[in-house]
């Protein structure tokens, strides 16, 4: 009995190891994909972090007043 715990417990743990290894992999690859986007911004716009930060606040101000209808 001992033993079908154990080899259970190893399958799960190696399970959960694969999957932490993918949501690491998928989280890297998409920072890695705004910094290349916000890089090319501000190297082709001169567009930099802060104003770009600022931009999508902006954005998202109007986007929630428009769902609200305040404003």
């Amino acid at each position: 009995m001992d033993l079908v715990i154990f080899i259970a417990a190893i399958f799960v743990t190696i399970a959960v190891f694969v999957w932490l290894l993918r949501v690491f992999k998928a989280t890297l690859n998409t920072a890695i994909m705004i910094a290349i986007v916000v890089l090319l911004v501000q190297l082709l716009f001169g567009i930099g972090p802060g104003e770009l930060l600022n931009y999508t606040q902006q954005l998202w101000q109007v986007v929630w007043q428009a769902i609200t209808g305040a404003g």
